[in-house]
């Protein structure tokens, strides 16, 4: 059994090699991805062509017309023992119906000889005056429109086939507008390889509108900028840990890092806080560095690469959201998807139990002590070690208190107090404070706007603040209170 694959080319058939030739004049019934190419008049009379238009309008998603598709081919050839198939351009360029095929044809032992053509690739590069070797990305637009971020590396140029309707363009241009501003400039070439071939220049989110698509149109993506791509990041701290790169940075160490870390994590959270997005895109580059820098530390260590850190994230991005990735259903509800989360993390952990260790054991210790409250009385209670109602920990907020007065020593009711306030991280968690981390830094928020209103108005009135008194500070305290601050 043989699967003979022959590239059409992208205009004429007039460039056609001779082994094509010489396989299109033998053929009797050819089987066509797509009847919408401008050579087809120019086939030996004679064939039979029979396309799978229809198959793009059968089905919901591109991967299952390329499945489909390569599902009927192999089928012909088990029937009729050879099947001739004819793609636009070259079969091992942008054709995810060809991988398939061959990926099936290995596993059911049919041959499967490839005629190549020429592809979309040359005559677009020609058009757009440009050489593959700057780092050209090829992708099939299909496939780039189904899913929610584009595969590219925005600093480098990419070029997305079978842009082939008004439809897919419109799809097309939401997965790119993840990464791509709106307004980037892009260009549409449309009838590469032949007499009328042309390019469209316009803006990103035009690009849908336009009145040119037909079969053979590309979308061409320049590069944004050379520092917009995560690899470009990471050149840039392998190069600064590299002898030729910085004493300072080649010096750290994971535990050298540790404050750092910490530090930029709280400014983010301040950023946050303020909801300050410009601060915020400083802030959060700033502890993605820290991440980026440990990794490349690790890497030099032997120890694990980006690429072993982004698969274990993205496996367990998957793993635990069996009801996206999975057949686990669900009414939406958050408390319903928390459960889904614990229980496929519960299960993770069970893999590599350890007998001896504690249900706390993975709330780190290093993490601020009331996040750290709050994670261990959350991982007793789901044990059951809890009260049956809020009323059980309201009455052991008033014994914790109880004992705070009680205490003999300066030492002992400072022990009490923290005791009582562990309780009071528990009396949020019953009133579904899941994150008396910010509650705090809220209320912190609230005393500065407050006391630096104090310190304004005495200002204002000439004298320093450590001369007026109490009372009067309460005034000026009040007085802001009621402002809103």
């Amino acid at each position: 059994m043989t699967i003979t694959i022959i590239g059409l080319g992208t205009a004429s058939l007039d460039q056609l090699s001779m082994r094509a030739w010489e396989v299109l004049r033998r053929t009797e019934v050819l089987y066509l991805r797509t009847s919408h190419h401008p050579g087809l008049s120019d086939l030996p009379s004679g064939i039979k062509c029979r396309s799978f238009d229809e198959v793009y309008e059968a089905f919901d998603s591109f991967e299952d017309v390329y499945a489909e598709i390569a599902e009927r081919i192999l089928l012909v050839a088990q029937r009729e023992g050879q099947v001739v198939y004819a793609v636009p351009g070259d079969p091992l360029v942008g054709e995810a119906t060809v991988s398939r095929i061959r990926q099936r044809a290995a596993a059911a032992n049919i041959q499967v000889e490839i005629v190549h053509g020429i592809s979309f690739i040359e005559p677009c590069l020609a058009l757009l005056g440009l050489d593959a070797l700057d780092g050209l990305q090829i992708h099939d637009a299909l496939t780039v429109a189904e899913q929610y971020h584009p595969p590219l590396n925005p600093a480098l140029p990419a070029l997305l086939a079978q842009v082939y309707s008004r439809s897919v363009a419109s799809a097309l241009k939401l997965t790119l507008m993840n990464q791509y501003a709106d307004d980037f400039p892009v260009k549409l070439i449309h009838g590469a390889g032949g007499e009328a071939a042309r390019v469209e220049s316009l803006k990103l989110y035009e690009i849908d509108r336009s009145s040119q698509i037909e079969a053979m149109t590309t979308l061409y993506l320049p590069p944004i900028n050379p520092l917009s791509s995560f690899e470009a990041f990471q050149n840039i701290i392998a190069h600064l840990r590299s002898p030729e790169g910085c004493p300072w940075d080649r010096q750290q160490t994971h535990q050298s890092l540790r404050p750092f870390l910490l530090e930029e994590a709280y400014e983010a959270l301040e950023a946050l806080d303020e909801n300050d997005a410009e601060a915020l895109v400083e802030e959060l580059g700033d502890l993605l560095l820290q991440v980026l820098l440990h990794t490349q530390i690790a890497i030099e260590a032997g120890e694990f690469t980006m690429a072993d850190l982004l698969q274990r994230l993205n496996e367990k991005m998957i793993r635990r959201h069996p009801h996206v990735w999975g057949d686990v259903e669900t009414d939406g509800d958050l408390r319903h998807l928390s459960r889904i989360w614990q229980e496929v993390k519960d299960a993770e952990k069970a893999k590599t139990a350890d007998e001896d260790k504690s249900l706390l054991d993975s709330v780190p210790r290093a993490a601020p002590a009331l996040l750290v409250a709050h994670q261990y009385s959350k991982r007793a209670a789901k044990a059951g070690f809890d009260w049956h109602d809020i009323t059980g920990v309201e009455s052991k907020v008033e014994e914790e208190l109880a004992e705070v007065y009680a205490a003999g020593t300066d030492a002992a009711r400072a022990r009490e107090i923290g005791d009582l306030i562990f309780v009071l991280v528990n009396w949020l968690r019953w009133l579904d404070v899941d994150d008396p981390e910010s509650l705090l830094r809220e209320v912190n928020a609230k005393f500065y706007r407050r006391f630096r209103h104090v310190e304004t108005e005495a200002a204002k009135r000439g004298r320093a603040l450590t001369d007026y008194s109490l009372d009067e500070m309460e005034d000026m305290w009040q007085a802001g209170k009621r402002l809103g601050l």
